[in-house]
């Protein structure tokens, strides 16, 4: 047994003392020397977006990649996977994916060697704050090692099934400048303590690796997988959303953004960096409607009772809901649906203060009214195309007429915030659109590229661009609108 368990530990072994040593060379020169297998390393083959997992055991411990085939084996003791795979193929360079050290095996040094370092940055991409801060003011396209031209933060995420949905909200947030900012940065939030056996916090962690690698001025490829972040987010979702199975970008979106938020040390009243950008108020004036099958007499008498009365209560909202007028069933005279079209502002005056909308509960129906109290830097409008009920769910076609850029709230805010209010006007700067059937559409996205002011279209992997009266056509989902500055701000948002 004891034998059993020493050969064991040697297999997982990292020291050099494992690996037999030719007599006569120093320590030093043991631990560090040029290798003469550099030119073996192909950079087309590696791919570090996959979970760092052994290919042959499975395990996450002590994982090194192969730089000449790209896999990933354990250990580099004598009998590890790492040592057995340089032996039989006669690949040397490995690299750890935690202490990002190189080494050569079967000699087991380690190499040191300059010209490695865009290998270890791919990695694990670090950002400063002087880069940070000129990521919105140039548009520089910078050529990836397989040749083709890219624009840091306009890139392709690979659909590994059917994860479109999540991708499309991570591509969104990724193109919101100070939550961007603030993932790009590591020491931000590496801090955050968490109760132990808090599994959550690995969705930031994942979700800051991920907005690094996409906006990395140094890969190796125009395009990323978002393999490691969707795993997360299996894990942590309870596999209510998937990577295999059609989701709802917008459920997505709202369990991703109270999740973050949690995970960052946020509450009801303590602010995280996440509502800090999205987070607004609303004003919500709610009265009791007594059932509609009873006779008149009663429902007035119902009506003067304390509890019919209307109740005004504050909230916070992260996402503003929009709903869509029902869309005509019948066709027109040429025996062709028509595809309805609403103006922006008409579903936006949900939120004029005079609006009712009446909502059932399974025993009470409400009259309800809403007004805006406080407006966040960045506003997120969801836009109601799906109705679920105990049989199929139907999707609403209709087009919103909506204009790219100068969209002014501030007539539905309440007569003081429209005092304390300075800026409310915004401008578009990312629309998700889903295209197709209920259960079986695609998703895709338009981003604005803040540096040169031209917009993107991005559907899995591939980009490219579009022009800003084309956003229109398309059925929005999802926006993500930026507060001016200024009210005189004419910043070309436009493209054209």
């Amino acid at each position: 047994m004891v034998s059993v368990k020493r050969e064991r530990e040697v297999d997982l072994e990292d020291d050099e003392a494992t690996v037999p040593v030719k007599v006569g060379r120093s320590s030093e020169d043991r631990r560090s020397r040029h290798c003469p297998y550099l030119d073996t390393i192909n950079r087309s083959v590696l791919d570090f977006d996959f979970e760092k997992l052994c290919s042959i055991s499975l395990s996450h411990i002590n994982v090194y990649a192969c730089l000449i085939c790209g896999k990933y084996f354990q250990g580099r003791g004598l009998k590890s996977h790492a040592y057995t795979h340089s032996v039989q193929f006669t690949h040397h360079v490995f690299l750890n994916l935690h202490t990002l050290k190189f080494y050569c095996l079967p000699d087991n040094y380690e190499i040191i060697d300059s010209s490695l370092e865009d290998i270890t940055y791919v990695l694990k991409p670090t950002f400063t704050r002087q880069h940070i801060s000129g990521l919105d003011k140039q548009g520089k396209l910078y050529r990836a090692y397989d040749g083709t031209t890219y624009l840091p933060g306009i890139v392709g995420l690979n659909n590994i099934k059917a994860n479109d949905y999540a991708n499309v909200v991570l591509q969104a947030l990724s193109n919101v400048p100070p939550l961007r900012n603030y993932f790009l940065e590591e020491e931000n939030y590496c801090g955050i303590r968490r109760p132990p056996g808090d599994i959550m916090f690995l969705l930031v962690q994942r979700f800051g690796e991920l907005m690094r690698k996409l906006w990395n001025p140094r890969n190796f490829k125009a395009h990323v997988s978002p393999h490691e972040m969707l795993q997360a987010v299996v894990l942590c979702s309870k596999k209510n959303f998937q990577i295999t199975k059609q989701g709802d970008a917008v459920d997505f979106l709202s369990w991703f953004m109270n999740a973050l938020h949690g995970a960052l040390g946020g509450t009801k009243k303590k602010p995280s960096s996440l509502t800090k950008v999205f987070q607004g108020s609303m004003r919500i004036f709610s009265k009791k409607l007594p059932h509609p099958d009873l006779p008149p007499e009663e429902k007035e008498a119902l009506l003067l009772k304390e509890e019919y009365q209307e109740e005004m209560s504050e909230s916070t909202f992260l996402f503003l809901t929009l709903d869509l007028p029902t869309a005509p069933l019948y066709k027109d005279e040429k025996e062709q649906l028509i595809i309805p079209q609403v103006p922006l502002f008409n579903i936006l005056a949900k939120f004029n203060g005079n609006t009712e909308k009446e909502y059932k509960t399974y025993k009470e129906n409400f009259l309800k009214r809403f007004q805006l109290l406080k407006l966040p830097p960045y506003l997120i409008f969801c836009i109601k195309r799906f109705t679920k009920n105990n049989f199929f769910v139907e999707k609403n076609p209709t087009i919103v007429n909506f204009p790219i850029t100068n969209v002014d709230l501030r007539e539905y805010l309440t007569e003081e915030a429209q005092v304390t209010e300075k800026n409310t006007t915004y401008d578009l700067v990312a629309n998700v659109v889903h295209d197709g059937k209920p259960t079986e559409g695609a998703y895709r996205i338009h981003v604005l590229h803040h540096g040169t002011g031209k917009w993107y279209e991005l559907q899995d992997l591939q980009v490219t661009d579009i022009l800003p009266q084309m956003i229109t056509l398309s059925e929005a989902y999802i926006q993500i609108w930026k507060r001016r500055a200024n009210e005189d701000d004419t910043t070309n948002h436009t493209g054209v």
